[in-house]
């Protein structure tokens, strides 16, 4: 289906997102995929350091295979003008570009509706930091790095993976990505049975991250008061400096061509984290309308991967 199927996913998504009937009726392709990794560490998470690692890496294994077979299955199975249109709303499931730009855009909206406590409400459903301490310009920055980093693992990961391997490459990366969020932590329960999971999603979200990064200088460039060149600078300096491997690329791009400082210290479960910051030198007092900035410039770059797409089909015919 090559480029064809991520730019019709794309459309779809933004058309119609993820429609709340079907939610309600059928659930959504990712809780089903975290039911079989829930499953999997319940029966693999145990025994001694070793014993988890090796079954972590087996687990991971096993749930990526199985998704992407169901994805390579289906794929075989929808042929035809009416198969690429099933397919690509099925595939369309797998990227969150609506839905991202729905959740950043609440907490701008309950900040100028409800004040702080009404911003840490909402910014709680998308960040994993603790938002009781966070002041409006803590719930904004948080809102826009959520944005920058989820812009890469939401939407172009899983587009960029599917152009590469259509519908089973998209489902395994979802797959992979879904186990890092739920045992890719460094406690004491997912240290060693989720370290697979969580190296394993460093590495497939790499290009993305990158790709997104250059998304995002190419967008400031068509995006008013915003700037490519102080994107990239930005990308040179701090992208690298990030705890991440990953999530520095694109929240640099953004701080840079926004003028924003994003990331450094901050708090998640009870626990200090000293990050670099990322757009050293920018401004850190953020608010409601520099959420509506950043959420502007996503969108821009957004817009242009549905252009690159749409360019390689007709490139293509």
């Amino acid at each position: 289906m090559g480029l064809l199927l991520p730019m019709l996913a794309m459309l779809a998504e933004l058309l119609t997102g993820y429609p709340d009937a079907v939610f309600r009726r059928i659930g959504h392709p990712v809780i089903w995929i975290g039911t079989l990794i829930g499953a999997l560490e319940r029966l693999l998470n145990r025994g001694s350091v070793p014993r988890r690692r090796i079954s972590g890496v087996i687990a991971i294994s096993l749930a990526a295979a199985a998704v992407g077979s169901v994805g390579a299955g289906l794929e075989a199975l929808l042929g035809g003008p009416v198969g690429l249109v099933v397919a690509a709303c099925l595939a369309g499931s797998l990227i969150a570009q609506r839905s991202l730009a729905d959740h950043v855009q609440r907490v701008a909206d309950a900040l100028d509706a409800g004040g702080v406590e009404a911003g840490r409400l909402a910014v709680a459903h998308i960040v994993g930091r603790d938002p009781e301490a966070l002041d409006v310009a803590g719930v904004s920055r948080a809102a826009v790095e959520s944005l920058a980093e989820n812009f890469s693992d939401g939407v172009v990961a899983p587009v960029l993976w599917m152009t590469i391997a259509g519908l089973p490459g998209a489902i395994a990366y979802k797959t992979i990505n879904t186990a890092d969020s739920m045992i890719g932590h460094r406690t004491e329960r997912y240290r060693a049975f989720g370290w697979a999971s969580a190296r394993l999603d460093d590495l497939v979200n790499l290009p993305a991250s990158r790709l997104t990064a250059l998304l995002l200088v190419a967008a400031a460039a068509l995006v008013p008061g915003a700037s490519p060149r102080g994107a990239a600078r930005a990308i040179r300096r701090d992208a690298r400096r990030h705890r991440s491997p990953n999530a520095g690329w694109p929240e640099a791009a953004m701080a840079g061509a926004l003028g924003f400082a994003l990331a450094g210290p901050r708090s998640y479960g009870g626990l200090a984290v000293d990050d670099a910051i990322m757009g050293a030198g920018g401004r850190r007092d953020l608010g409601s309308a520099d959420i509506r900035r950043a959420l502007r410039l996503y969108r821009a770059a957004d817009a242009l991967l549905v252009t690159l797409l749409a360019a390689g089909v007709i490139w293509t015919i």
